[in-house]
């Protein structure tokens, strides 16, 4: 009999977005990788073509496509300043990797691991309480809009 690792956050934790933008923010540098079909989520929402979302906001690395980044300040092209705080344009059609945000591999790699990301997203270890299940459901939701328009881990606009 196998036994199944149990993850270090098997108790669960805690998040409450309080859309600071912060996770969406540089300085440094990452990928904001998209699927075909939230491409066209984004086109239909920015209602622009497909092909104008791919050359405005888009590039490829190797075979997969990511969101390009403000070149100075490394933010995501779709976080802009509005009503005196930064918002995401594409919010309600935004990727899977930004739904699943801080439920990142990298983030519940360890304990320390996710503490520092909470350096970062003062939204960490605060309010709403995820089980495990939950958070692994987040973590495996890759078709996003065909379960729910927005998972519970989700900011309000």
């Amino acid at each position: 009999m196998v036994k199944k690792k149990s993850q270090w956050y098997v108790a669960g934790l805690h998040f409450e977005c309080v859309q600071c933008g912060a996770c969406c923010a540089g300085p440094s540098q990452g990928y904001i990788w998209v699927t075909r079909p939230e491409i066209k989520f984004i086109a239909d929402f920015l209602k622009i073509p497909v092909s104008q979302v791919r050359r405005n906001y888009l590039k490829r690395i190797g075979f997969r496509t990511t969101i390009v980044e403000q070149p100075n300040t490394k933010d995501c092209i779709f976080l802009r300043e509005s009503e005196g705080r930064k918002k995401c344009i594409v919010y309600p059609v935004r990727p899977r990797q930004c739904r699943g945000w801080p439920f990142w591999a990298g983030n519940l790699a360890s304990p320390d691991t996710w503490n520092k990301a909470a350096q970062k997203c003062v939204g960490i270890n605060r309010g709403r309480f995820y089980s495990t299940e939950e958070i692994e459901r987040i973590r495996r939701d890759e078709k996003w809009w065909k379960v729910a328009k927005q998972p519970p881990n989700s900011c309000k606009e």
